[in-house]
């Protein structure tokens, strides 16, 4: 049955290859960066056109400053039914007028444009995997839960709460960000990412008449780069990078404030409590300043729990179903599954095989997209494991 199920679904799913790159293709023209929260209207219309059809109940919900997010639940959802989390992103790290430079192409089975690998392909694998269900008659014994939100690419400021009380309540969440290296591997682990921002405050003077009465905020910054370099440790896996430095007013004047941006990441929680303890206790060592750190982990690591590795076990095996070998990695960067996996079994990287997140190459292996809605398919039907 699960076999005659699988192969289904991936021939409804291979039949409508050209349907999926078409909504693709809308949804990339859509051009709907992070902080631009009016962008991000067009796409919600559009996921609300396609959801509703499929007996989905979808609501907008409005952020302060940004966009906001997409939620939307089953209207035919039994009173105890069980539910699961389907997540995604519909904003980009690209400006408007970007598809002026990097138009939408089809080239050898690529297909090129902003925001068509990260993530808006994984948008589309949400719909045309309800689409599956739906037509093939089957149904899905745990309901799924839609929440798309528009501001992931700069931290998810205003949904984490959403996503956080969602994550409290499903059975499983399964993350549509775009998958990791050429062969698709699924992200079974993600680092922690913090980002901290240092201010030195000195003294000016006349570094040629009065150099002795000054206090260099940018002397003192030299020490603290030092000491955050310091708690590199790449065995553990973690990393901290000054990224950003300024400071001083002239080249002939002591310098009297300087600042640093840090960025940090981390693969366990217990590194992530250390480091950040660390780094907010460094104290300065010269003599006539002061030093402010401020700044935290935002995004907890994403770790290897039991219950996420029994959520990738059961998607290596419904890959075999498909046919194809499914693999596993841990990203650096972070996601919004950092933080459901802090609740409930999560699954990362189930997007679109293709590569150049957040690069001028970003495309899709069109070829891959069947397989790839076929397995979240087959995924949201799989009852909940004990």
């Amino acid at each position: 049955m699960s076999s005659s199920r699988s192969q289904a679904i991936l021939s409804y799913l291979r039949e409508r290859q050209q349907d999926m790159v078409n909504t693709i293709e809308e949804m990339v023209l859509i051009e709907s960066p992070s902080t631009e929260g009016g962008s991000q209207k067009a796409m919600f219309h559009l996921l609300e056109k396609h959801l509703q059809p499929l007996g989905f109940k979808v609501k907008h919900f409005s952020g302060k400053r940004l966009g906001g997010y997409l939620y939307a639940k089953p209207l035919n959802r039994s009173r105890n039914q069980p539910c699961q989390l389907l997540l995604g992103h519909c904003d980009t790290v690209w400006p408007r007028g970007t598809l002026s430079e990097m138009p939408i192409e089809m080239k050898g089975g690529q297909m090129t444009g902003p925001g068509v690998f990260d993530m808006k392909a994984g948008l589309v694998q949400i719909i045309y995997a309800l689409k599956a269900i739906q037509a093939l008659n089957f149904q899905a014994c745990v309901a799924p839960l839609i929440l798309i939100n528009s501001d992931e690419e700069i931290g998810s400021r205003e949904s984490t709460g959403a996503i956080r009380s969602l994550a409290k309540v499903v059975k499983r969440s399964l993350v549509l960000e775009p998958s990791m290296g050429r062969t698709g591997l699924l992200k079974t682990a993600r680092k922690g990412v913090g980002r901290f921002t240092v201010s030195v405050t000195g003294k000016a003077a006349h570094a040629g008449l009065d150099p002795e009465s000054g206090v260099s905020a940018i002397l003192e910054l030299s020490h603290v780069i030092q000491k955050l370099f310091a708690l590199n440790d790449p065995a553990k896996g973690v990393s901290v990078n000054v990224g950003m430095i300024d400071g001083g007013m002239r080249a002939n004047v002591i310098a009297p404030a300087s600042s640093a941006i840090v960025d940090v990441r981390v693969l366990r929680h217990q590194d992530a409590e250390r480091i950040e303890r660390d780094i907010l206790n460094i104290k300065p060592e010269t003599k006539g300043v002061s030093l402010y750190i401020e700044g935290c982990i935002g995004r907890p690591p994403m770790e290897k729990t039991a219950a996420n590795q029994a959520l990738w076990y059961l998607a290596k095996d419904l890959a075999a179903e498909l046919g194809f070998a499914l693999g596993e990695g841990t990203a650096g960067g972070g996601s919004d599954g950092n933080t459901t996996s802090l609740y409930t079994a999560t699954l990362d990287g189930l997007g679109a095989v293709g590569d150049g997140a957040h690069a001028v190459h970003e495309h899709i292996d069109v070829s891959k997209l069947p397989e790839r809605c076929a397995l979240l398919a087959l995924l949201i039907l799989s009852p909940i494991q004990n």
